[in-house]
């Protein structure tokens, strides 16, 4: 027999990004209900946790870097909030990022990417292909130059959202481990999420933070349904032996064959090689190409990879969005809100959505820095393909 459960704010989606939206609305004094099957878990279990505002920088991304440094700015408060409310060590490092040239072009690729850095106001520092050698001594000697960024650091993605729902416990927010079927819509108006127990979850505001399933929700109109995409990414994890430690002292990036490469490592002796790119639908396959495609690069960057022991390989999804950047706040739908979209920078911008979205529950709007990412900025878009197929 089904029931109906009511609260203040529903939260349709269990990773970092819906933990922190629901344990951030709890703080604010709102009931908070999160529906998800495994709370803390999706794309947070595979990725790699590099909180690179500066090294991130792209072409036509500039709003989206003030958002990125915003997060970054609130990320050692949101740490030690976190850390001192749950006893639970994060990762977190201000390592530094090294992101380094293999030969001609990808020098003056980062030649490019160090004057729009500065065109920018970010600090990085360039080196020649010795001194990067001297801060990583494993690095290839073909190196040929380099970018000391300082001030991009890292977090372990699955101590955060362990945290997070060790968070959200402690400030009420109650976690419904089953899956959200539909979306219930009632004088034009977001009511309820039914789940899969057949349950009706109501809520003055729902939230749909479901990372790449955020578009896929039943019930949800076609003119607010979030235009998010899921963008496959393969990622190796391995050990560093005592022996051979410290092998990286920060993350090392380049771009090998055209195709990006991190390593990150962590102060526990692991050490995380990612990532692919693939729009390939809805596959999570780890593939034998994958895997080759990000050890042979690894091995041109950093030869000596060869010798660590292999622990674990898996596949997560991003979720993509048309601009490449996050859906924030209040739709067209009275009542129904996102927090979706985040596709790279999930993981670096988990303070700032919390935040925002926070104070969108409560007031009914953005915050100044997360007004450019208010999901209507698609609507006339939306407006006009519509048309099109009247």
């Amino acid at each position: 027999m089904s029931r109906t459960h009511t609260s203040d704010v529903v939260v349709v989606g269990g990773g970092i990004i819906g933990l922190v939206t629901a344990w951030r609305a709890a703080q604010r004094g709102l009931t908070t209900t999160v529906v998800d099957p495994a709370p803390g878990g999706g794309a947070a279990q595979v990725a790699a946790g590099m909180l690179a505002a500066v090294t991130e920088l792209h072409h036509g991304e500039q709003t989206l870097l003030g958002l990125n440094l915003e997060s970054a700015r609130r990320y050692p408060d949101f740490v030690a909030e976190l850390t001192e409310l749950t006893g639970r060590d994060l990762g977190y490092r201000r390592c530094g990022t090294l992101a380094v040239a293999l030969d001609a072009d990808d020098r003056a690729e980062l030649r490019e990417l160090h004057a729009l850095q500065r065109r920018s106001g970010l600090e990085s520092e360039w080196l020649s292909g010795r001194e990067c050698r001297r801060l990583e001594p494993m690095l290839a000697p073909g190196v040929r130059g380099g970018l000391r960024v300082d001030g991009d650091h890292q977090i372990d993605p699955r101590r955060l959202a362990g945290a997070l729902v060790d968070a959200c416990g402690r400030a009420g927010v109650v976690l419904r481990r089953t899956w959200a079927e539909r979306l219930d819509v009632r004088r034009g108006r977001a009511v309820s999420v039914t789940d899969s127990d057949g349950d009706e979850l109501a809520a003055g505001s729902i939230v749909l933070a479901g990372g790449s399933l955020s578009g896929r929700l039943a019930g949800v109109p076609e003119a607010v349904l979030p235009p998010v995409r899921p963008v496959k990414g393969q990622v190796v994890r391995m050990t560093v032996p005592e022996r051979y430690a410290p092998f990286l002292s920060r993350t090392v990036r380049a771009v090998v064959r055209g195709s990006q490469l991190y390593l990150v490592p962590r102060e526990n002796g692991e050490l995380v090689v990612g990532a692919t790119s693939e729009e390939l639908g809805w596959d999570t396959t780890v593939t034998a190409g994958g895997v080759y495609e990000l050890l042979r690069d690894a091995h041109e960057l950093v030869p000596g990879i060869t010798e660590l022991p292999l622990t674990e390989t898996r596949a997560g999804l991003r979720p993509g969005s048309p601009d490449n950047a996050p859906l924030l706040g209040p739709t067209a739908l009275e009542g129904l809100l996102l927090a979706t979209g985040h596709y790279r920078n999930g993981v670096l911008l988990t303070p700032v959505t919390g935040d925002a979205l926070a104070h969108a529950l409560v007031t009914g709007e953005l915050p100044d820095e997360a007004r450019a990412f208010t999901p209507r900025r698609f609507d006339t878009v939306r407006m006009e393909r519509m048309e099109q197929l009247v």
